[in-house]
């Protein structure tokens, strides 16, 4: 049975996870091209960080353990050369999340050495936006971080850098309705799927979203003989109406290493955001990643290169950046001074 109208024809339990990618994991579903199936993830902690965790708990984080992604998943008749279109039906979120400062990891690891820690709590039926206690509100855009196949090198290869079939893209953009195409290496494909987050920015600079387990109802089909070197993938509609309401922020990083670029761009964003809002520099930092936009602005006038960071200005509870016509909700967090209601943007319904 392959599913009709959306309705998965199987659901993959979350314990069906498996740590990085390796061609020889024996697959826990076989399906046909055009199946829908429900996958249960876990959040990127492995399930390590809960709801009650303070920053007092990240020294027990076991790194063996991050980035689960559930699967695989056996599609009949991929082989080598083809390509698996997957297209994201739809995510239901748990409700809660959280971002992290973790040492030496992150765009400003040199400039960000100790641990940070904010849980978020949010509405998973609503989606109206997630409070960063009252100093922001953040949009949600529910994605999917981690979507690939397995890999036609033996052996098992860590599943923190994006590869060739996928894996760790944390592109945003993968939010319900999009449709993705991925090389398949191996036969069978061998589709899994994890890291799910609420909400993120472009570069995820600090390293988190707002990590949040979910589940994820995907459709998966075949194009024969695709020859993609590399993803691919169409979105259903634009990808920033839910932050340009009040426009933007932007700093600039300018120079001949795009990596500098990028670190000058984002650290100016940090100084910028921590002395208008009076918000401690981490703080700054972690906003950044689950709402802040890095591009490369120009990469044609040698020997220099522009990387900009844009920062939505609705984000701010400050009201000049609030829209008062909609209904207010709230939640909650470990950096929160005091409970504060915000509408979501004007024109917006939420991902589903």
């Amino acid at each position: 049975m392959s599913g009709s109208h959306g309705h998965p024809a199987h659901t993959i339990h979350r314990h069906h996870h498996h740590h990085g990618w390796d061609n020889s994991i024996k697959p826990v579903l076989t399906v046909a091209p055009g199946t829908v199936v429900e996958l249960e993830t876990i959040d990127s902690s492995g399930g390590q960080i809960t709801p009650s965790w303070t920053v007092a708990d990240m020294g027990k984080l076991d790194f063996a353990k991050v980035n689960p992604t559930t699967g695989p998943i056996y599609i009949d008749g991929a082989a080598p050369g083809d390509a698996v279109k997957v297209t994201l039906l739809s995510y239901k979120p748990s409700g809660w999340g959280w971002t992290a400062n973790i040492p030496g990891f992150g765009l400003l690891a040199d400039q960000f050495k100790d641990p940070a820690l904010h849980i978020w709590k949010y509405d998973a039926t609503s989606l109206a936006p997630a409070m960063f206690g009252n100093i922001a509100q953040v949009p949600l855009k529910p994605f999917a971080g981690t979507i690939g196949l397995a890999p036609a090198e033996a052996g098992l290869h860590s599943v923190v850098p994006p590869r060739r079939m996928g894996g760790n893209m944390d592109i945003r953009d993968m939010a319900a309705g999009t449709e993705l195409l991925l090389p398949v290496e191996v036969a069978g494909a061998l589709f899994s799927l994890g890291d799910t987050h609420a909400a993120q920015g472009d570069g995820e600079v600090c390293g988190t979203a707002i990590e949040s387990p979910m589940d994820v109802t995907v459709k998966l089909d075949l194009v024969k003989g695709a020859n993609i070197k590399f993803p691919q993938f169409r979105t259903p509609g634009p990808v920033t109406r839910h932050l340009d309401a009040k426009g933007y922020d932007v700093t600039t990083g300018i120079g001949a290493d795009l990596m500098e670029g990028a670190k000058a761009a984002v650290s100016g964003m940090v100084d910028l955001l921590t002395k208008r809002h009076k918000i401690s520099a981490v703080e700054a930092y972690m906003l950044c990643s689950v709402c802040g936009d890095l591009r490369i602005s120009e990469i044609v006038d040698m020997p220099n290169w522009v990387v900009s960071f844009y920062f939505p200005a609705w984000c701010w509870i400050d009201g000049s950046a609030l829209t008062p016509t909609l209904s207010p909700q709230a939640g909650r967090g470990s950096f929160e001074r005091a409970r504060h209601k915000a509408p979501r943007p004007s024109g917006e319904r939420g991902w589903e």
